[in-house]
């Protein structure tokens, strides 16, 4: 058995194995090539693939950031271990090991002092690891010094014969009392959208608004809160990687969080995607408290991730 650095010969051959492995996360050519070589912060030398006799038998994709993201910016000591499999009939025979260890090895003298499994933004595979569906990568990479954390949940709803409730209309009716008001994007409210979710929530999601502007997507696509006087306080949004029945993100000012303006926003987002056809809602992460929060609107949980990481 060899380890060399990714060579695209073998793409093929790699994606079919992924496929086999991987099932509950399968993909095709299109999609491996933009997550993985077509990424920015992508390098061959922290890419393996594991051969014998020519034949692809695992992979490993790791990551250091080559070029800032956002606030975050480069992120100096971080690297992250965002794909990993053996062949079935490969496994138990050190060949997991190894590529992890060479990929720890050479992350480790890029300056890394933390590897996170998985949850690389903006383009992450997995945020975390499955302990339904790949049993086996718990117990792998406790064995390799990685330490759980928090919890966080996929979820999805089947938007079929979906009204918004009297309940929530009530409840609407009593914020607009207060002068409180939901609308479709306006693009004379763009720049105010992007500062409101730069300071609020953070780069990533102030991205998120401004790729859906940029396509031309953001008055079908998101939902403004306004205050009485009619500054943001509030938006939603879908549609965020190009589907459009995944949701989110969706926030509200922390100074107006004790009015009931998620829960109604929410519901008024489910309302739109129904006018357009689109009866099955999902996202791909949410932590504890969006959890519970989604369980009372009737969102369930499919898939269940952990954070896993490692200091070197």
């Amino acid at each position: 058995m060899k380890i060399i650095n990714y060579e695209q010969r073998y793409e093929q051959d790699v994606i079919t194995l992924w496929n086999k492995i991987l099932k509950a996360d399968t993909l095709t050519a299109l999609k491996f090539r933009k997550q993985v070589i077509f990424d920015d912060n992508f390098d061959s030398n922290l890419c393996y693939i594991a051969l014998e006799d020519e034949q692809v038998i695992g992979f490993l994709l790791a990551m250091k950031r080559k070029f800032p993201y956002l606030e975050r910016g480069l992120e100096p000591t971080r690297g992250w271990v965002n794909v990993m499999f053996v062949d079935e009939n490969y496994q138990r025979r050190g060949v997991g090991g190894k590529l992890l260890m060479k990929a720890e090895n050479a992350l480790r003298e890029l300056g890394c002092k933390t590897i996170t499994l998985g949850a690389y933004s903006p383009s992450y595979f997995f945020p975390g690891l499955d302990e339904e569906n790949y049993p086996s990568s718990i117990s792998f990479f406790e064995k390799h010094g990685y330490k759980s954390g928090e919890m966080n949940f996929s979820m999805k709803k089947d938007l079929h014969g979906y009204t918004i409730s009297e309940e929530t209309m009530e409840k609407y009716r009593e914020a607009q009392n207060q002068g409180f008001s939901i609308i479709n994007f306006d693009y004379s409210y763009a720049l105010d959208l992007l500062e409101f979710a730069k300071k609020e929530f953070g780069g990533g999601w102030k991205r998120n608004a401004l790729i859906s502007m940029q396509n031309n997507l953001a008055e079908d696509c998101i939902l403004l809160v306004l205050d009485k006087d009619k500054n943001i306080c509030g938006f939603c949004m879908r549609m965020i990687d190009g589907n459009p029945m995944r949701f989110g993100p969706i926030g509200i000012s922390e100074k107006v969080r004790n009015y009931g303006l998620g829960g109604i926003l929410f519901d008024f987002m489910q309302a739109e995607m129904t006018k357009r056809g689109i009866y099955h809602l999902y996202f791909v992460s949410t932590d504890v408290p969006g959890r519970r929060f989604y369980e009372r609107h009737g969102v369930q949980v499919f898939r269940t991730f952990i954070d896993y990481d490692k200091t070197l």
